[in-house]
């Protein structure tokens, strides 16, 4: 399905330097914000109290969490638990108060605004659990980029394969630096959105490395910088409507999903925009750069010698 056809090729690969210098640029800054200020993390890794409390009819989840702000709790996680009338809630721990003062006075702003709302559970998560979790993200990080490598070296070759994981880091680290940029939270819902960026731009990867050994197969005289570009023009509707659409979901998400999708939509959002510039002008370079050619993806086919086990 096209939405339009471009019929001459735009050289992306002319510009491919240049646009590569400014990549790096934009990583290294993702870098430096990381290691200068580091990532805003949530309770679900630094360690703080949950809450679950009980309220007679549908809780006013908006209503709760401003009385949760109000309190000096503004890195808060207040979100609907099993049912409407249950709710979660999660504060990180402050110096001088302890879990039972906090809980205390949670409460007691919960009562001063309906008296029938019940305490079920309070628990402390300790920054044991936190570094559990924070080990548990970083392996799960390790296993999606060697699943990718493994997956690219045997579809198409290892020099896509480096030049997909190249791409697909420099996505994640920019996503990251945005979030130590504007000290955003980091909770385990963005990772989530972190790794799922990783799976969609490596998609769109493959999507560009399949036609351009498709193009390879048909333009055998084309020089790879031309079949690069071929391939990437070809693509462009597709990478229109498919990333148009999926952008239009993560707005919705952004715009109308509330505090408790926010930071998730935030990061599929900025993991999209990037995930398609590094698609193009990163993964198809550095793939360029190593040395990709034609027999790295086409096996060229041996021609039968005649009489070739025949007896003379």
């Amino acid at each position: 399905m096209e939405l339009f056809r471009i019929k001459k090729d735009i050289p992306f690969m002319r510009n491919a330097l240049i646009l590569n210098a400014i990549s790096a640029l934009t990583f290294a800054l993702a870098v430096f914000f990381l290691v200068s200020k580091g990532l805003h993390l949530s309770i679900e890794f630094t360690g703080g109290t949950v809450m679950e409390v009980a309220y007679s009819k549908a809780a006013d989840i908006d209503g709760i969490r401003k009385s949760v702000v109000a309190l000096g709790y503004t890195d808060n996680q207040v979100q609907s638990f099993g049912t409407a009338q249950d709710v979660m809630i999660r504060l990180p721990l402050k110096g001088g108060v302890t879990a039972v003062e906090q809980n205390s006075k949670v409460m007691a702003a919960l009562k001063a605004k309906d008296a029938d709302v019940v305490l079920k559970r309070a628990e402390f998560v300790g920054p044991q659990v936190g570094q559990e979790l924070a080990n548990d993200g970083l392996m799960a990080l390790a296993m999606v980029i060697i699943g990718i490598m493994i997956y690219l070296a045997l579809r198409f070759e290892w020099k896509f394969a480096v030049a997909a994981i190249v791409a697909n880091l420099h996505d994640v680290i920019i996503i990251l630096g945005f979030f130590a940029f504007f000290q955003w939270e980091f909770s385990l819902s963005v990772l989530a959105g972190v790794l799922a960026v990783l799976g969609y731009s490596v998609n769109e990867s493959v999507v560009i490395f399949d036609r351009i050994r498709e193009m390879f197969r048909l333009h055998r005289k084309m020089a790879v910088p031309q079949v690069i570009d071929h391939a990437i023009t070809s693509t462009i509707s597709r990478t229109v409507i498919t990333h148009g659409s999926t952008q239009i979901m993560v707005l919705s998400m952004l715009l109308f999903g509330g505090p408790a999708l926010h930071y998730f939509a935030v990061a599929l959002t900025i993991g999209i925009l990037f995930g398609i510039y590094s698609s193009v002008f990163v993964a198809a370079a550095i793939a360029m750069w190593l040395g990709i050619k034609r027999e790295d993806l086409i096996k060229p086919v041996k021609d039968k010698v005649e009489n070739d086990g025949a007896v003379v």
